[in-house]
């Protein structure tokens, strides 16, 4: 079972930017391998942490509103959101190393 929620450009402001938790937001696209390649590692870290944070996925083709907000030029793109404001971002598929030290420091 996948530990991503789906988000669309009508559920966005009520799922990430108004979550209490912190939400790691993959932009991605179903003909993207590179973010097929990327969830598993974004799972493992989600499994691992022992902290409250969400995992969401953005489909830039279906959700071009918040995809052209945060303008997101390629996919994947990861965003950490904290009490509704993108904190930190990164884009392409990234080895599990660089997520970690992009991301971890705001979830500490």
């Amino acid at each position: 079972m996948s530990s991503f929620i789906n988000i669309s450009d009508s559920s966005f402001a009520n799922e990430v930017l108004n979550s209490k938790i912190p939400v790691l937001v993959e932009f991605s696209a179903v003909w993207c391998g590179p973010c097929r390649q990327l969830e598993p590692v974004l799972e493992e870290l989600f499994q691992e942490l022992d902290r409250n944070i969400r995992l969401a996925r953005i489909d830039i083709d279906s959700c071009v509103e918040t995809t052209l907000q945060y303008q997101v030029m390629s996919v994947p793109t990861l965003i950490l959101f904290i009490n509704g404001e993108a904190r930190q971002r990164v884009s392409g598929k990234q080895p599990r190393d660089r997520i970690e030290e992009k991301f971890f420091p705001f979830l500490e």
